[in-house]
């Protein structure tokens, strides 16, 4: 087994999704190099425990936090992270890690530049972004994949194959330095499975440090579709939540910010009306419902749980 300098400790934030969390702690299980630390952060009705008992090879670490929330959850796991350990970083519940993935990672540590504040695994499971010049009218997207626009959207990464710089990192996927994880914490104004929370902390640890996607760090992910009656909810987050990072970041132009948004309804309500899909119907109400919760001034945080 390679020897390496780095010693890496994960958190995992579980809510109900014991099969995939199985399933995901298996894939760690089947490494070739196993991290050091593994904090599982539950918040599952009923507790998941026995799940953790299942694989003695990992030395896992098991917290209860209820009611659950995914960024607070973040934050318990990792204030629990040991000293000792240098790379810290967030599982989600429903990855699979492919062979030699671990490894990867840490050979890419071993010869990183102090600049580089964290890192993505590869999702080879991702879709290739689509319809990017439609979304590009609006700046809600771009073929330059990974950037955080002046719209406050973001391009879309996809499976790369090479290493690539990037602006954001999705959140579940990912190693940061030990520094960087006791510097920033995850904002627990983000609440329930949150939107965007991963976008507004990685962006703003971007600010200080470079940040990386690893292509041969290969995970897939097998998230489940947005549950139909969530779909109202989250058309308000996409709308309340994105200006919460804006009213944070007053870099962004608020032009370009309403126009994107607008962009985001009218793709919600043109492909529900060509894919006859209710739910994406009800996301583009959600959108109308957050701009009218905005406009009357009212401010208003979003819990909940859209998988």
């Amino acid at each position: 087994m390679t020897e390496f300098a780095n010693r890496l400790a994960f958190v995992v934030p579980t809510k109900d999704h014991p099969e995939p969390l199985r399933r995901m702690l298996a894939s760690l299980a089947g490494q070739s190099r196993l991290p050091e630390q593994i904090i599982v952060v539950d918040g599952s009705d009923p507790p998941i425990e026995h799940i953790v008992r299942e694989f003695p090879i990992l030395d896992i670490e098991y917290i209860r936090e209820f009611p659950p929330s995914l960024a607070k959850q973040r934050n318990v796991g990792m204030a629990a992270v040991q000293e000792s350990i240098n790379l810290a970083g967030y599982l989600d519940d429903d990855l699979v890690l492919q062979a030699g993935c671990i490894e990867a990672v840490l050979r890419f540590w071993e010869t990183a530049a102090p600049d580089i504040g964290g890192v993505r695994f590869n999702i080879i499971s991702d879709p290739m972004p689509r319809g990017t010049w439609i979304k590009s009218l609006f700046m809600a997207d771009s073929h330059d994949r990974g950037r955080v626009l002046p719209s406050a959207h973001v391009s879309m990464i996809g499976p790369i194959s090479q290493n690539k710089y990037v602006d954001w990192l999705s959140g579940g996927a990912t190693v940061w330095r030990k520094q960087v994880v006791e510097e920033f914490a995850y904002d627990e104004w983000f609440e329930g499975t949150g939107y965007l929370e991963d976008v507004e902390y990685s962006y703003r640890v971007h600010k200080a440090y470079n940040l990386m996607v690893v292509s041969d760090a290969k995970v897939q992910h097998f998230s489940s579709p947005v549950r139909r009656e969530m779909n109202y909810t989250l058309g308000k987050w996409e709308i309340i939540n994105r200006m919460y990072f804006v009213n944070k970041n007053p870099e962004f132009a608020r032009s370009l910010v309403y126009w994107a948004l607008l962009g985001n309804l009218l793709l919600n309500v043109g492909t529900s009306l060509w894919k006859r899909d209710l739910g994406l119907l009800m996301r583009a109400w959600g959108n109308c419902a957050g701009v009218l919760i905005l406009a009357t001034g009212r401010s208003q945080k979003i819990g909940g749980a859209w998988k």
